[in-house]
C-alpha cells in the first residue's frame, strides 16, 4: 500500500506552509504500510516557540483555504515545544528544535519511504541539528561565565 494521491496534495500542501514560515529540516515518510491509521507523517521545526505556533497556524490555513481539509485532532497547543495536526490521511509533526533532535522521530521511521517534497521544503535540511549545536555552544559559554 502507498500513500494515496490526497494525502500526498496534503503533504505537499503543508511542507510549502512551513517552508514558507522558515520552518527547519521539513521531511515527510510514508507510514502507510506500517501504520493503518495514517498515510504520511510531515515533520518540521523550528528555533523557537513562537515560529512553532507560526508554522502550525499557516499549515492549517493553508490546508482549510486550499483542500478544505481540517485537522480532527491538535495537540500541543499550550507548551508549543512540539505540536500535532491530526487530519487523519497525514499527521504533521512540528517541534521545537530541541524536541527534534531529542526525540529524533526520524529514527522510528528511517525504514519508510521518503515523500519528495517541493524544492523549498527540501532545502531547509539539516537547520535542526545546526541549531541545536549553536544553542549548547551558547548556554556552555553562558555557564562558564558564571563560575568566574
Amino acid at each position: 500500500m502507498t500513500a494515496t494521491d490526497r494525502s500526498i496534495e496534503l503533504i505537499n500542501t503543508a511542507a510549502q506552509a512551513a517552508a514558507d514560515k522558515l520552518a527547519h529540516d521539513i521531511i515527510a515518510y510514508d507510514v502507510s504500510d506500517v501504520l493503518s491509521i495514517t498515510d504520511a507523517f510531515l515533520l518540521a521545526s523550528a528555533p523557537n516557540d513562537r515560529q512553532v505556533k507560526s508554522i502550525v497556524d499557516e499549515i492549517e490555513e493553508r490546508l482549510s483555504k486550499e483542500l478544505g481539509a481540517k485537522p480532527v485532532r491538535r495537540e500541543g497547543d499550550r507548551e508549543a515545544r512540539w505540536v500535532l495536526l491530526d487530519y487523519v490521511d497525514i499527521v504533521v509533526h512540528v517541534q521545537h528544535s530541541e524536541e527534534r533532535v531529542f526525540y529524533a522521530l526520524e529514527r522510528l521511521w528511517k525504514d519508510c519511504p521518503e515523500l519528495e517534497l517541493p524544492a523549498d521544503a527540501k532545502e531547509t535540511r539539516g537547520k535542526s541539528e545546526e541549531h541545536a549545536r549553536l544553542r549548547a555552544a551558547e548556554e556552555a559559554t553562558e555557564t562558564d561565565g558564571d563560575w568566574r
